[in-house]
C-alpha cells in the first residue's frame, strides 16, 4: 500500500476513534496541587537549579531553541509526514510565551498533553513520555523556565496538511496511543534501576526515536525500543532489544555510561541525532543518573534476532564484486584510522569489527557516515572529538556501496551487501 493511501486510511481510523470519545475519553483534569514557589529565596534558587538540571535531562533546549536564536523562544521546524510543526515559545513572556501559565497549567501540558486553554497538543511534543514525570519535577522545570529571559516572539503556526490540521482528530489518536500516568516504581527493582527507568521512559523520551511509528504517527508499542527509521531525517535508530543492533546485553556498564556521557566508548561512538542528544542533554547528567540509565538499559529483554527492516537486496554475485572492490577502497581511505583489521583505535577511532551498528540489517547509518562524515559530540569528557571526513564528492554510489559492503562483511561481521541504489537515495537526505 502506498504511503498516501496509508495516510488516508489513518485519517479514517482516527476519525472513527474520535467518534468513540464520549464513551472512551474524559476531558476532565485529575491534577493534584503542586507548588513552583519555595519558602525561602535559597530554597527557590535550589528549585530553579533542580529544574535546570531536569530540563537538560528532558532535552528541552534541543527543540525549543533555533540555532543561533534566543534560548527557549521556539520556532524550530519539525518536518513530519503530515506537514511541518514549529516548536512554541516557552520563555516567561506574557504575550507569546508561558508568562501567564500557572504551575498547574504547565503540569497539565506535561501530564495530559493539553495547553493552558485546554486545546490538545500535537504529539511532536513528547507528552506520551512526559506524562510519567512527577508533579514535583514538573514544578521544578516550570520554576526554571520562569527564571529564563522572556523573549517577545510569537510562536509560528503549524503547517500541517488536511486533515491533520484538524486538532479534533487528536482525540482519536490519543484514544489509541496515549495512556496518562506518572511513573510508578517497580518495588521488585533497585532504586538505581527505577531511577534509570524514569529517565529513559519519561524525561529522556528515548522511545520517541527507538520505537518505530505507524502510518498514523503512533508508536508501535508492541515493539517498544525495537528501533526504526526516523521519518524524514533518514537516520536509523537501532533496536535496543536486539544484540544484533544496539542491544546492550553484552556491553560492559562502563562502556554504556561512557557512550551516554561522552559520546564515545570502547564499543563505538554516537553520530547523527544521538550526537545532539549527548551534546545538549546527556553530558550534563550526573554520573549517578547516567549509571542508573545504563543499569536500566542493560535489563531491557534481548532477542537473538534483529527486527525485520526493509533493506534493498543485491545478488550474491554482485555482492561478491562489491566486496572485492570495497577492500581496495577501504585500504586506501579507511585503514589509516580504523586499521586494516577493523579494530580501530578506540575511543577516538571506533572499531568496525564486531560493531553492531555496522552490521545490523539496516545499512542506513554506515552509508550516511561514509557519504556525509561527521563528529561525535564535543563534551566535557571528550572536548576535542576526532571526526570522519565526508566521501560524497570523492566516491561514486557504487564505490560507497562497495566500501560499506566490505566493512559489513569483513572481520567476522555478519552484515549483507549494500545496493548502490540505496546510496543514491540517501545522497539527498537532510544533513540537519
Amino acid at each position: 500500500m502506498k504511503r498516501k493511501s496509508l495516510f488516508a486510511l489513518s485519517a479514517v481510523v482516527v476519525a472513527a476513534a474520535a467518534a468513540l470519545v464520549p464513551v472512551l475519553w474524559s476531558g476532565g483534569d485529575n491534577l493534584h496541587n503542586g507548588s513552583a514557589v519555595a519558602a525561602t529565596p535559597a530554597d527557590q534558587a535550589a528549585l530553579i537549579k533542580k529544574g535546570e538540571y531536569l530540563a537538560r535531562a528532558g532535552d528541552c533546549i534541543a527543540c525549543h531553541t533555533v540555532r543561533g536564536g534566543k534560548q527557549f523562544a521556539g520556532g524550530l521546524p519539525m518536518a513530519t509526514p503530515f506537514g511541518t510543526m514549529f516548536t512554541p515559545n516557552i520563555t516567561p513572556d506574557d504575550e507569546f510565551g508561558i508568562g501567564k501559565w500557572t504551575a498547574d497549567d504547565f503540569y497539565r501540558a506535561m501530564h495530559t498533553g493539553r495547553s493552558k486553554d485546554g486545546s490538545l497538543l500535537y504529539p511532536g511534543f513528547p507528552f506520551t513520555s512526559y506524562t510519567k514525570v512527577t508533579r514535583a519535577d514538573s514544578d521544578a522545570i516550570y520554576a526554571f523556565l520562569r527564571s529564563v529571559t522572556p523573549v517577545n516572539v510569537p510562536s509560528r503556526p503549524h503547517e500541517l496538511k488536511f486533515p491533520f490540521n484538524n486538532r479534533n482528530l487528536l482525540i482519536g489518536w490519543r484514544t489509541l496511543f496515549f495512556r496518562e500516568g506518572e511513573f510508578k516504581p517497580d518495588p521488585t527493582k533497585s532504586v538505581e534501576w527505577n531511577r534509570g527507568a524514569y529517565l529513559v521512559e519519561g524525561l529522556g523520551h528515548c522511545g520517541m526515536c527507538h520505537t518505530s511509528i505507524n502510518a498514523m504517527g503512533g508508536p508501535v508499542n508492541s515493539a517498544a525500543f525495537a528501533g526504526g527509521l526516523i521519518p524524514l531525517q533518514n537516520w536509523f535508530a537501532p533496536s535496543l532489544t536486539s544484540n544484533r543492533e544496539a542491544g546492550l546485553g553484552d556491553w560492559d556498564p562502563k562502556d554504556i555510561a561512557d557512550l551516554l556521557k561522552t559520546g564515545v566508548s570502547n564499543r563505538g561512538a554516537v553520530f547523527g541525532p544521538m550526537a545532539e542528544v549527548v551534546h545538549n542533554s546527556l553530558q550534563y547528567l550526573s554520573d549517578e543518573d547516567i549509571q542508573a540509565m545504563a543499569t536500566y538499559l542493560k535489563t531491557i529483554p534481548q532477542k537473538s534476532e534483529a527486527p525485520e527492516h526493509l533493506q534493498l537486496e543485491t545478488s550474491e554475485q554482485f555482492g561478491g564484486e562489491l566486496l572485492k572492490q570495497g577492500q581496495k577502497i577501504y585500504a586506501d581511505n579507511c585503514a589509516k584510522c580504523h586499521e586494516a583489521n577493523g579494530l580501530g583505535r578506540p575511543p577516538h577511532f571506533p572499531p568496525l569489527a564486531n560493531n553492531q551498528s555496522i552490521q545490523m540489517p539496516s545499512a542506513v547509518n554506515p552509508i550516511r557516515m561514509v557519504l556525509n562524515g561527521g563528529y561525535p559530540p564535543s563534551t566535557d569528557g571528550n572536548p576535542s572529538p576526532y571526526g570522519m571526513p565526508p566521501f560524497a564528492q570523492a566516491l561514486s554510489n557504487q564505490e560507497v556501496a562497495a566500501v560499506v559492503t566490505y566493512i559489513r562483511m569483513s572481520w567476522g561481521n555478519h552484515g549483507t551487501a549494500v545496493s548502490p541504489q540505496q546510496v543514491s537515495d540517501l545522497r539527498s537526505a537532510p544533513l540537519d
